[in-house]
């Protein structure tokens, strides 16, 4: 069964993004699903399976850094990707004010 998985990790200071809101969604703009990361900046998004197709995370991040009085670049990170099987997903997001990376994790 898919399950999706996200952790943030703020690159600045070394520690997890906690309370950042992440959606989950269909590429066309629907939203399945939103939450903001726990104080180990993990979070699990949406049903126990998401069907094969397109979808996108998209982490509020510049609402991240304004909480913290930090000027950043992107006022959201968006990460599309696609389901093409029933394996868990998981999708870490490193983060900085003004770059980040990500990956597909396990």
């Amino acid at each position: 069964m898919t399950h999706l998985t996200t952790h943030i990790l703020d690159a600045t200071t070394g520690t997890p993004a906690s309370g950042v809101t992440v959606t989950l969604g269909h590429l066309d703009g629907a939203t399945i699903d939103a939450a903001a990361t726990d104080a180990d900046g993990r979070l699990s998004l949406g049903p126990e399976r998401l069907d094969d197709g397109d979808y996108s995370l998209t982490f509020a991040t510049g609402a991240y850094f304004r909480a913290r009085g930090v000027a950043s670049f992107h006022p959201v990170v968006t990460v599309a990707f696609s389901v093409s099987s029933d394996a868990h997903l998981h999708v870490p997001l490193l983060l900085s004010p003004f770059a980040y990376s990500t990956y597909r994790g396990s």
